[in-house]
C-alpha cells in the first residue's frame, strides 16, 4: 500500500503529469470548446490521456477540471453541470491511476492575471462550489494552479482549509522572476502560503524551464515546504496556423535534475508537454540523489566588455540622410535591437542607445511588445532617441495589437514624428504573454501590413481615400532561416518582397554554414538582408534560446562552448562567438542586425565597434 500523498512528497521527487488541453489540441480536438465537458461527453478520451501519462511514469495526475468553475463553464452554457463535471473528472482520473498514481483535483484561477473586475464574493462562490464538488469525489489532494495573484490564491487556499486537511499544492504563473502579478516578492508569497496551510508551493504555465528555474532561485532555502514545478514546453509559436511548442523531452530531462536540486519534489509539465516529456522526466529522476547543497543564484549584473578601439561616430539628422537601404548598398551597416523597458524607467535604455550611437551603430531598432509581453511604446522611445541621442530609430509594427483603424493611426503618428523606418511582423499571440486575457487582433497579415504601409507612400489611406501628402516609409520584413526547409521559408520571403518589403531582417543565426546557405538562397531577392546575430549572455541563456524560443537554433559547438559559463565569463565568450559569426557573415552581407540580450548593451556596442573596424579595414584593402 502506497503512503499518503503528503508523506510521499517528503520522501523523494515525484513525477507529475503533462498538459491536458494542449495535448487534446495536438490530438486533433478543436479549440473553442470546453475540454472539461469531455468528462461527460468523451470520458474515454480523457481517461486515455491520463493512462498515457501514468504509463510514461507520472505518479501524480491532475483531474481534467482546471476550468470547471461556474463562471468559466457559463461561457458554454454548462454552469448547471459544474458539480457533475468535477465529480466525473475525479472518477475518470481515479480509474486511470489505479494503484500507480495519486489523483489531485485541479483548480485554476478565476482572474487569470487579467480579470481584475472579478469580485471577491463571486470568486468565493465559484471556488466554494468547485471545492465542494471535488472534495465529495475524494481525490488524494487538491492542486491550485496558474494563479497570478497571491490575494486570489490565498482566498482559494483558505476556503479549502476551512473544509479539509487534504494536501494542497499551490502554484503561481509568473512573468517576473522576482514577484507575483500583484507585486508581492516571491519569497514572501511562498512564506505566507506555507503559514496559511499550503503543503507544496511552486510554479506552472506561462514560462518554460529556464524562467521557472530563475524564479525558483529567489525562493528561500529554509522555506520548510516542498516545491513543485510544471513548466510549459518553451514559448508557443504559430506555425501554419497551428500552435506548437519547441522544448524537447531531452531538455525537460536535463531541467528536471536542476529542479530537483533546487528543492522541487513534484515535477511535471504544463502547456505543450506530452507523455514523451513526462517519460523523459521520469527516466532522469530514476535513482536521483540530491545535490550536496543548493545552487547559488548566478551573478546577473552588467559588466563592460573590453574593446580596444572607439571608432568615430556621426549623428543622425532628418535632412539629407540616406536611408538604411541606401547605406547598406555602400558599406557595412549595423542595426542594433534594444528592448523597450517593461516599466516606466527609461534611464538604462537611453544609456544603451547613447552607447550604441557612440559605437557607430546606424540605427536602434525597438520591438513592438515582443513575445506579447507589455513594454513601453516604441513610438515614444523612437522619438526620444531620435531627438535626444541623435540616432535613427527603427520601429517594429506587430499585426497583433491594432485593428485597421489603430494601425493606420499608428503609422500616421510615426510619419508625423519623422520615424520612417519600420519592420512589419505578425506578433506573438496575446494569450502567451503577460496579459493572457487580452485579445489578439490580427486584422492584417504581415504581407497585408507591408502592402498597406506602402500604400500610404502613395498618398492613399487604408480605406482607399486620398491623403493630402505621401508618407516616406522604408518597410522591412522578418525572416526566420532556422527552419528544416529553408527553401519554403525563402518562398514565403519572396511573397513579402512582392508585397513591397524594402529590406529583410533575420532571426539570429549561430551557424556559419547556415549563413552561407542563406546568402546563396536569397541572392536573387534584390533587397538587402540584415543578418541577425545575438550574443549569448550565459550557458543558461544558450540552452533557453535553443530549447524554448521559437525561431532560434544553436549549433552543438556553440552550446558546448557556452556550457556552464555565467556572468562576465559567459558574456565574454558570447561576444567572442558573435565575432566569429560576424567574420562568417560580413563577406556575404553588408547588413548586420545585432540583438542586445537583457539590455547588456556593452556587448552589442563592442560588436558594433568590431563591425565598424572590420568594415573599414576591408574598405582600405579594397
Amino acid at each position: 500500500m502506497k503512503p499518503d500523498l503528503r508523506t510521499a512528497l517528503q520522501q523523494k521527487p515525484l513525477v507529475g503529469d503533462g498538459a491536458m488541453g494542449t495535448y487534446l489540441y495536438e490530438l486533433g480536438f478543436p479549440v473553442g470548446v470546453s475540454y472539461e465537458e469531455f468528462n461527460l461527453l468523451k470520458p474515454g478520451i480523457i481517461g486515455d490521456v491520463h493512462r498515457r501519462y501514468v504509463d510514461a511514469g507520472a505518479v501524480v495526475i491532475e483531474t481534467n477540471t482546471f476550468s470547471a468553475q461556474h463562471g468559466k463553464l457559463s461561457k458554454y452554457g454548462l454552469e448547471k453541470k459544474t458539480e457533475e463535471i468535477n465529480a466525473a473528472g475525479v472518477a475518470i482520473a481515479r480509474e486511470a491511476a489505479g494503484d500507480k498514481a495519486y489523483v489531485v483535483g485541479a483548480m485554476g484561477a478565476i482572474r487569470a492575471g487579467g480579470r481584475k473586475n472579478a469580485r471577491t464574493a463571486g470568486m468565493k462562490r465559484d471556488f466554494e462550489e468547485q471545492i465542494g464538488a471535488l472534495l465529495a469525489a475524494k481525490p488524494d489532494g487538491l492542486l491550485l494552479e496558474t494563479f497570478f495573484d497571491l490575494e486570489e490564491l490565498s482566498l482559494a487556499l483558505s476556503l479549502i482549509r476551512a473544509r479539509s486537511d487534504l494536501p494542497v499544492i499551490c502554484q503561481f504563473a509568473v512573468e517576473d522572476a522576482a514577484r507575483t502579478h500583484d507585486g508581492v516578492p516571491l519569497g514572501e508569497a511562498f512564506r505566507r502560503l506555507k503559514a496559511e496551510g499550503a503543503d507544496v508551493i511552486g510554479f506552472n504555465c506561462r514560462s518554460g524551464p529556464n524562467a521557472i528555474l530563475r524564479a525558483m532561485e529567489t525562493i528561500p532555502a529554509d522555506l520548510g515546504a516542498p516545491l513543485s514545478v510544471f513548466p510549459n514546453a518553451g514559448i508557443a509559436d504559430l506555425v501554419d496556423g497551428k500552435v506548437v511548442y519547441k522544448a524537447t523531452p531531452e531538455y525537460f530531462a536535463q531541467s528536471a535534475i536542476r529542479f530537483a536540486d533546487l528543492g522541487s519534489r513534484l515535477i511535471g509539465g504544463c502547456c505543450g508537454t506530452t507523455p514523451e516529456h513526462i517519460a523523459a522526466i521520469a527516466q532522469a529522476l530514476n535513482g536521483y540523489v540530491p545535490a550536496a547543497e543548493r545552487p547559488v543564484r548566478p551573478e546577473t549584473s552588467p559588466s563592460r566588455i573590453a574593446v580596444s578601439e572607439t571608432p568615430a561616430s556621426g549623428g543622425f539628422t532628418d535632412v539629407g540622410e540616406p536611408s538604411l537601404v541606401e547605406l547598406v548598398s555602400r558599406r557595412h551597416t549595423v542595426i542594433v535591437e534594444l528592448d523597450p523597458p517593461r516599466d516606466l524607467d527609461i534611464a538604462r535604455f537611453m544609456q544603451g542607445a547613447k552607447a550604441l550611437k557612440d559605437a557607430g551603430a546606424d540605427a536602434v531598432t525597438m520591438a513592438d511588445n515582443s513575445l506579447a509581453v507589455t513594454r513601453m511604446s516604441n513610438m515614444a522611445l523612437g522619438a526620444l532617441v531620435k531627438e535626444r541621442i541623435g540616432i535613427r530609430p527603427l520601429a517594429h509594427i506587430a499585426c497583433r495589437d491594432r485593428n485597421l483603424i489603430g494601425t493606420q493611426s499608428h503609422m500616421m503618428g510615426f510619419d508625423a514624428l519623422g520615424i520612417d523606418h519600420v519592420l512589419a511582423v505578425t506578433g506573438d499571440p496575446a494569450k502567451f504573454g503577460d496579459l493572457p486575457g487580452s485579445s489578439s487582433v490580427y486584422d492584417l497579415t504581415s504581407f497585408e501590413i507591408i502592402r498597406m504601409i506602402k500604400q500610404l507612400n502613395e498618398g492613399v489611406a487604408f480605406s482607399g481615400k486620398p491623403l493630402k501628402q505621401k508618407a516616406k516609409f522604408i518597410v522591412g520584413a522578418a525572416f526566420n532561416p532556422n527552419v528544416k526547409h529553408l527553401d519554403k521559408a525563402v518562398q514565403r520571403l519572396e511573397r513579402k518582397v512582392a508585397s513591397g518589403a524594402d529590406y529583410i531582417m533575420t532571426q539570429p543565426v549561430y551557424d556559419p554554414a547556415l549563413i552561407e546557405r542563406i546568402a546563396e538562397s536569397t541572392r536573387h531577392l534584390g533587397v538587402p538582408i540584415f543578418l541577425g546575430i545575438m550574443p549569448l549572455a550565459s550557458g543558461r541563456n544558450a540552452e533557453y534560446l535553443h530549447n524554448e524560443v521559437p525561431g532560434i537554433q544553436l549549433s552543438d559547438e556553440v552550446r558546448a562552448r557556452m556550457n556552464g559559463l555565467e556572468g562576465p565569463a559567459g558574456r565574454a565568450e558570447g561576444v567572442a562567438i558573435a565575432q566569429e559569426l560576424l567574420d562568417a557573415a560580413m563577406p556575404h552581407f553588408n547588413g548586420i542586425y545585432l540583438i542586445t540580450p537583457f539590455l547588456f548593451y556593452d556587448m552589442t556596442a563592442a560588436l558594433t565597434e568590431y563591425v565598424v573596424r572590420k568594415g573599414a579595414a576591408v574598405s582600405l584593402r579594397g
